[in-house]
């Protein structure tokens, strides 16, 4: 199917971020911006649960219970993501890098699933990684399952409101060119922190 030309610079811009964010957590090099390698590490264990400032939301073993001002774990598995009913608590609490990419993973996995999947996919049984590597590679499935609903997307489906039934947010209320849009901005946004966290555990904690 030919990439509609409205969906492409979305499907251009989502590409770019996800590259992106991979190399910054894979390693061993990332692109710069200006086309030069820079080197990183592949993201630790102990940066993925890194908690900058006391009273971070993170994910944690289901046995030790949800962290602070958090109600319960979300997902499925034997780990889980700090979270609290609506209304959220205020002001919002920092999150760790795995709270950020388990939350990006989530969104992916279900929107996916909610275009063109099975359209049963929930948060309680998505599961949430316990360890850097296996969350990167979630993430990376997350965003091919995703990047395929953009490719099966035509121009009927583009302004089709309700074409993404994702049940956790207003998404069976907007066209689906709408929602392209906003997880590319939940993937950039969540993408620049990521990175932003990685270089703060670098300068407080050197090796």
């Amino acid at each position: 199917m030919t990439t509609p030309p409205r969906l492409r610079p979305l499907l251009d811009q989502f590409d770019f971020a996800c590259e992106r964010l991979l190399g910054r957590l894979r390693g061993p090099v990332m692109d710069s911006g200006d086309g030069a390698d820079t080197r990183v590490e592949p993201l630790t264990d102990e940066e993925y649960l890194w908690e900058p400032v006391p009273g971070c939301w993170s994910v944690r073993p289901r046995a030790a219970g949800p962290g602070p001002r958090a109600t319960f774990l979300a997902g499925a598995g034997d780990w889980g993501r700090d979270a609290a009913a609506y209304p959220h608590p205020s002001p919002p609490p920092v999150t760790t890098i795995a709270w950020r990419l388990s939350h990006l993973t989530e969104m992916l996995v279900l929107r996916a699933d909610h275009t063109a999947g099975s359209r049963s996919a929930t948060r309680e049984e998505h599961p949430v990684s316990g360890d850097a590597a296996g969350a990167v590679e979630a993430f990376a499935s997350g965003t091919a399952a995703w990047r395929a609903v953009l490719l099966g997307a035509d121009e009927v489906a583009l302004d089709a409101v309700g074409y993404c039934a994702y049940p956790y947010g207003s998404d069976a209320e907007e066209p689906f060119r709408d929602i392209v849009w906003w997880v590319n901005q939940e993937v950039l946004h969540h993408g620049a922190e990521i990175a932003l966290l990685r270089d703060l555990h670098r300068a407080v904690r050197p090796a």
